[in-house]
């Protein structure tokens, strides 16, 4: 099963936040549309679930495979331009949400980008519930200490 364009543009979006780059968020994306249309869903969630589980495993390898000392950069997804401010701000918040731990940048993103509900989280991740509000509020304070 070959999921929509919807789900395919959140996809990218969550790429691109874990994987910190545009580039490498479209690798992961293509890898990750193959492993869907490749791998047998059983059912066990629902598709959008099992689609986030792949494509966050695959985004989180990709990045760790990536040379240290490599630049990061991470460009703000979606079109149209904004002020420049918000634009100024924008990008200080992606920069600092690509130095959070990658467990807190997948449940930030998954919850404040994607919106899920913790439950749905938890099940992408794999974790208990929990876990979930515990990373969220860790990572909820990391960032706004990265923020200043």
């Amino acid at each position: 099963m070959i999921p929509g364009a919807d789900l395919s543009r959140r996809l990218l979006a969550l790429c691109l936040h874990l994987c910190g780059n545009a580039a490498d968020a479209e690798d992961a994306l293509q890898e990750t549309l193959l492993a869907l249309h490749l791998r047998r869903f059983r059912g066990q969630s629902s598709f959008d679930t099992f689609a986030y589980r792949v494509a966050l495993r695959i985004s989180l390898r990709i990045k760790s495979q990536r040379r240290l000392g490599e630049s990061a950069t991470q460009e703000q997804a979606g079109s149209g331009a904004g002020p420049i401010e918000a634009a100024a701000e924008a990008k200080k918040v992606l920069q600092a949400m690509a130095r959070l731990p990658a467990e807190q940048r997948a449940v930030l993103s998954l919850f404040a980008i994607d919106g899920l509900k913790h439950r749905e989280i938890a099940d992408v991740l794999g974790v208990p519930e929990g876990t979930v509000w515990s990373r969220l509020h860790a990572a909820r304070k990391r960032l706004q200490l990265e923020l200043g």
